[in-house]
């Protein structure tokens, strides 16, 4: 818990004494078990048979914003952040430059310096930032990733979600490895997601899914906080597997995910890798 006073209140103007917060460091802890042995889904295909596909999460993006550009004795240099997404095209091979969308500079993959002196005036000071150009096969479980950049960034551990932008977000890749049982072929278990999250504890407590049945309970004191995706992109989705019918709302959520996701990507003058494959490669 934390007072109130203490935060930005252009970004929290509730009218609370104490808000809830986590650290981010208590978000990865999170994907730790699923980062090891994949996130088990359990799927009713439509002879009845149930099965489970396990998904492996990959951190596909993230930018964090903050009210300060020190955050724990740290000064953000967007300049060195924006090499960091950079550096992984250093070294690549023949396959990893086809699976690239573009060309390697490192202005792409996030904002241009004019952009984030923009973004600055209305978002907060951009903390850090990471872009995954990797091939699918070349990259590590988000929570290893995310271990690994915070050696470097403490505050990727540290910065709880009250001290965070509203603009803060992630996205991750969640790649299919295995099914129990074995011995399906399914089309549809090849399908690859890719979820929008944000970070910023601004939108904490919001329905993002007031059209969906059985959703209607509330999150009490004390209970986890959750982080449903505000955006979604698909790869592979060929089947009917994911989408039940339900009277063509499944459908129409799908549309309406990554519309937003696209929009989200655009308001913040970004250029994100795993998005522009997922949709190139489906409309193309």
């Amino acid at each position: 818990m934390t007072e109130m006073r203490d935060l930005n209140s252009l970004w929290h103007p509730w009218e609370r004494e104490k808000v809830e917060y986590f650290t981010l460091g208590d978000l990865w802890n999170c994907y730790d078990e699923w980062s090891a042995y994949g996130a088990g889904v359990p799927i009713v295909l439509g002879n009845g048979e149930t099965l489970v596909q396990y998904y492996v999460p990959y951190l596909s993006a993230i930018q964090i914003f903050t009210s300060s550009s020190c955050v724990n004795g740290e000064e953000t240099d967007d300049s060195e952040t924006r090499d960091l997404f950079s550096d992984s095209c250093s070294e690549e091979s023949e396959m990893e430059k086809l699976w690239r969308w573009d060309g390697c500079s490192s202005e792409e993959g996030g904002c241009d310096q004019d952009n984030l002196l923009h973004l600055n005036d209305r978002l907060g000071y951009l903390y850090f930032q990471y872009f995954e150009r990797s091939t699918p096969y070349g990259r590590v479980p988000l929570m290893d990733k995310i271990t690994g950049l915070a050696r470097r960034y403490p505050g990727l551990m540290s910065l709880r979600n009250v001290d965070l932008s509203p603009a803060s977000w992630m996205a991750v890749a969640w790649y299919p490895i295995y099914h129990i049982p074995m011995g399906r072929t399914i089309k549809d278990l090849s399908t690859c997601f890719l979820t929008y999250h944000t970070l910023s504890s601004s939108f904490q407590d919001m329905d993002l899914d007031d059209d969906i049945e059985n959703d209607e309970r509330k999150r009490k004191e004390g209970e986890g906080i959750s982080l449903p995706p505000f955006g979604l992109a698909t790869y592979k989705m060929q089947g009917n597997v994911w989408v039940s019918g339900n009277c063509g709302r499944d459908q129409e959520r799908l549309v309406s995910l990554l519309s937003v996701a696209d929009s989200w990507l655009k308001q913040l003058r970004v250029q994100h890798h795993d998005f522009n494959y997922f949709v190139g490669i489906r409309r193309g």
